[in-house]
């Protein structure tokens, strides 16, 4: 059984769908606890990712910072459910550094938005969305994002995504081959992927992050050379229900022929922004699955 299984998502649905308020702000870090004593794997991940953020700690704090790791997680992903479930709940965001992105899409050529997987990051395209008052109203933000191996979960999830305000697009292992991404980035639209996630056959760069070599997807540098659009990194934290903090970052341009030194100092500048965000708040990023730590 996995954190993206079908299983846990008709398990959180059914109480987003029809549970009463209380149920919808108490239950899921109990689904959370319950993800964590049955993912050993996922589990122990987490536990050796948080000693590298942050060094040894007494076994009593490993364990309530893994747990808080998997109550965050299951709550942050039921209230994704909730913003696209029609039942009238939106997510509140508390924006810090947003004139970053402001900026960027004012511009007029599309911006990239390099998130990572954090508590909120998939309703944060629909707060910049939202956040953005141009004269040809809000560009439509589109999320990259691979295919799960859950077929039926991945539907159930996007479902809930799109109803929140943003368009999920799969892809494969280049994003440029099987969608117009260019297209709308020229447009002024809005591109959003995970820059801490790597899959198999996916093109990546090696960086330093917590003190190891890593790799980084060269995806957002490929859109970033081909487009001109900058990349603006984008991290979120859950403050509490429905409550968010979407920290935007300055945005970071490539040149059209960069160099390898050109990318190479990006992707260096993204890993460390997500390495200050994370020691920061160790128990909001998720380390499951396939990961570039």
């Amino acid at each position: 059984m996995r954190t993206d299984s079908d299983f846990w998502r008709r398990a959180l649905e059914a109480g987003v769908t029809k549970g009463p308020e209380p149920w919808l702000r108490y239950s899921p870090p109990v689904f959370g606890l319950a993800f964590g004593a049955a993912l050993t794997e996922q589990r122990r991940l987490v536990a050796e990712s948080l000693r590298h953020i942050r060094g040894p700690a007494p076994k009593w704090r490993e364990l309530a910072e893994v747990a808080q790791v998997f109550t965050t997680f299951a709550s942050s992903m039921t209230e994704a459910m909730i913003a696209g479930s029609g039942r009238g709940y939106r997510p509140v965001s508390r924006p810090v550094g947003d004139w970053n992105f402001m900026r960027a899409a004012a511009a007029g050529g599309g911006v990239i938005v390099a998130t990572a997987q954090t508590a909120g990051w998939d309703v944060a395209g629909s707060f910049l969305r939202g956040a953005l008052h141009l004269p040809s109203g809000p560009p439509e933000v589109w999320v990259l994002m691979a295919p799960e191996p859950d077929e039926a979960s991945r539907q159930r999830h996007d479902r809930y995504r799109e109803a929140a305000g943003v368009r999920i697009v799969h892809v494969g292992q280049d994003p440029l081959s099987s969608m117009p991404v260019l297209g709308h980035l020229r447009r002024g639209g809005i591109v959003a992927l995970k820059f801490d996630r790597v899959h198999p056959g996916m093109r990546t760069r090696e960086v330093t992050l917590f003190g190891r070599p890593c790799s980084l997807p060269e995806g957002p540098l490929q859109l970033a050379a081909l487009s001109g659009a900058p990349i603006v990194p984008v991290l979120t934290r859950r403050l509490g229900f429905m409550e968010y903090e979407v920290t935007s970052y300055p945005g970071i341009t490539l040149p059209r022929r960069p160099s390898e030194a050109d990318r190479q100092a990006v992707a260096e500048r993204l890993a460390l922004t997500l390495e200050r965000f994370v020691r920061a708040h160790p128990t909001q990023w998720f380390p499951f699955g396939r990961q570039t730590a």
